[in-house]
């Protein structure tokens, strides 16, 4: 049989030859191999899908029962209730409003501080849509990721609730939150998460909302302390907590549910979701261990509420970091962040001289602004970090802390123009002193969370 094959003609021909020649029919051929490479395949994975239905479900468990929980247990008995249905309600009220306007303001395409309202109403989304991942061809139903980002709005929402606590009249609390939501979380979102975002083009890094979360909600928490003014009797009355056993069951639960919040940001089932699950796991271990440390040797004897508020600080935060440091990384971000956020609920707020009732700005805030430049300099590669080889220090210290800077005054700016609008639409923020007295349970709800 004759031997037509190429290989044949080939022979005795400089052995180079051959690969320049193959060579040259790929560059000749640019469409084919364009072609090639736009037909990778679109995946949209089962494991993905279910990861992340199941992590929107621990973000809400995180916020009714668990911030709820949580603060519920840090007030009066009196304002339990109150506290309850501040949390239920705000978050519920987010979620719908998210899905009105709220995802297509923070994730349709826009200009670098807002999206635009090409999903209103969640316009041309249905059960064929997908959203994007951090892997170019692996996608997720658009319907699944709307729902997760509902919930992490919604807990923002509810965070700010605790620097309001048992003074606030219930209406203004959620007009306020109506007017903070659409002006200060969903830009702030867009600028960090949303396509063509101030911050994202930047190069900021917050792996699960350190800036959009928490910094934003401890800052407007602040702002509504201030403009509020202090719970009547502080100072001369016992604030003192009236559940520990509740708040320790909520720090518990806000635990568990944080994997799916950091995690679950991965937007995948895969080892970037493992990285950011270990790393929630020990920052907040050794937060704990470092917040009750250093009350042993400052205070004498280590609390429960201690113990609580450290597993709190250190969950708030290795939240920006969790999808880029290490777990080594994320022990010393945790404990640094335990040792700050006992000064920022002690030192610094009376320094700042405001009732900020469950200091939400002494955690979420400062522990927020921590965990944030901390991202900058443990996402280093020599640091255990996942930065590129030629990763800056002195250079991401240097965009993390304008994320930081254009949350805070964003978010403090609109808060407070929304507090004084709430104000002059009710009147005054605050409840009468003689409810404040008997407590919002009754006087704002008619209920008593304990008979008898």
């Amino acid at each position: 049989m004759k031997d037509f094959s190429l290989f044949r003609h080939l022979r005795g021909l400089p052995s180079w030859l051959p690969s320049l020649m193959l060579l040259g029919l790929m560059l000749l051929t640019p469409t084919a191999h364009a072609e090639a490479a736009a037909a990778v395949p679109v995946v949209v994975d089962k494991g993905d899908v279910a990861w992340m239905l199941t992590s929107t479900l621990l973000v809400l468990m995180m916020t009714v029962p668990g911030v709820a929980l949580f603060y519920g247990g840090l007030v009066r008995s009196k304002n339990m209730l109150s506290v309850l249905m501040q949390v239920l309600t705000v978050f519920s009220m987010i979620v719908v409003l998210w899905v009105i306007y709220g995802y297509s303001f923070a994730f349709d395409a826009g200009n670098p501080f807002i999206g635009d309202a090409g999903k209103l109403f969640l316009k041309g989304v249905n059960s064929a849509s997908l959203a994007d991942t951090f892997t170019s061809n692996v996608k997720l139903p658009e319907f699944v990721f709307i729902v997760f980002q509902a919930t992490f709005a919604g807990i923002t929402g509810t965070l700010i609730v605790g620097s309001l606590a048992e003074r606030m009249k219930f209406g203004a609390v959620l007009l306020f939150t109506a007017l903070w939501f659409t002006f200060a979380y969903i830009p702030i979102a867009h600028m960090v998460w949303g396509p063509g975002g101030f911050m994202l083009t930047r190069g900021a890094l917050d792996f699960a909302g350190g800036t959009v979360v928490h910094i934003n909600a401890g800052i407007a928490g602040l702002v509504g302390a201030y403009l509020l003014g202090p719970r009547l009797g502080l100072g001369r009355e016992a604030m003192r907590p009236h559940n520990l056993t509740f708040t320790m069951i909520g720090a518990s639960l806000l635990w568990v549910g944080w994997f799916g919040f950091n995690a679950g940001s991965n937007l995948e089932s895969n080892a970037g979701a493992a990285l950011a699950f270990i790393n929630t796991l020990v920052a907040t271990a050794a937060a704990v261990l470092a917040w009750l440390l250093i009350e042993r040797v400052f205070k004498g004897k280590p609390s429960m509420l201690g113990g609580a508020s450290g597993a709190v600080a250190g969950l708030v935060a290795i939240t920006p970091a969790c999808g880029t440091v290490g777990p080594m990384g994320s022990i010393i971000i945790g404990a640094i962040a335990s040792g700050v956020c006992v000064w920022g609920v002690s030192g610094l707020k009376k320094l700042l001289k405001a009732d900020d009732a469950l200091d939400v700005f002494g955690v979420h805030g400062v522990g927020g602004i921590a965990g944030a430049l901390l991202t900058g300099v443990f996402t280093a590669p020599g640091l255990g970090g996942t930065g590129a080889a030629d990763f800056s220090i002195i250079h991401q210290l240097g965009i993390q802390a304008l994320g930081v800077l254009v949350t805070l005054v964003w978010s403090g700016v609109v808060s407070l123009l929304a507090y004084l609008l709430v104000r002059a639409v009710f009147g005054g923020l605050r409840v009468g002193e003689e409810n404040e007295h008997q407590g919002l349970d009754i006087t704002s709800h008619g209920e008593a969370a304990y008979e008898g």
